[in-house]
């Protein structure tokens, strides 16, 4: 935990799509001190026009390698989603040569009775999951 989704336009092969998510998995554990089999991820390709991501009036040009990951995580401290965010984009870079300027990033915070790892239980209430 967290669940990361990487929303992104159709055209990359496999190989650079896990390439894209050990990058992604090595800023999120530096940044949220997450133990490293801790991961979970999903990908969702879009055919050409299925996804518009401008600029939001910043002067950031786009392109089709833009990638928008939407983090669902538990309340995280606004120092480390800081953190993420330059641990992502360092990470994309040397890794998929993805420029800062296609990475975007929004997070979705809720709390530990909204989460179960299996077993019919919600772990971070039941004291399982610190």
């Amino acid at each position: 935990m967290p669940l990361l989704r990487f929303n992104m336009h159709e055209g990359r092969t496999d190989a650079e799509i896990r390439t894209l998510l050990d990058a992604a998995h090595e800023a999120v554990v530096a940044a949220f001190h997450v133990p490293d089999g801790d991961r979970y991820q999903l990908v969702s390709e879009y055919r050409s026009g299925r996804m518009i991501a401008l600029d939001t009036g910043l002067g950031i040009a786009r392109t089709d390698k833009v990638v928008l990951v939407e983090v669902t995580s538990r309340h995280r401290p606004e120092a480390q989603k800081l953190e993420f965010y330059k641990l992502l984009c360092q990470r994309l870079k040397d890794a998929c040569d993805l420029d800062s300027y296609d990475v975007i990033v929004s997070f979705v915070e809720n709390g530990d009775a909204d989460w179960s790892f299996g077993l019919g239980r919600a772990q971070f209430v039941t004291g399982e999951l610190a």
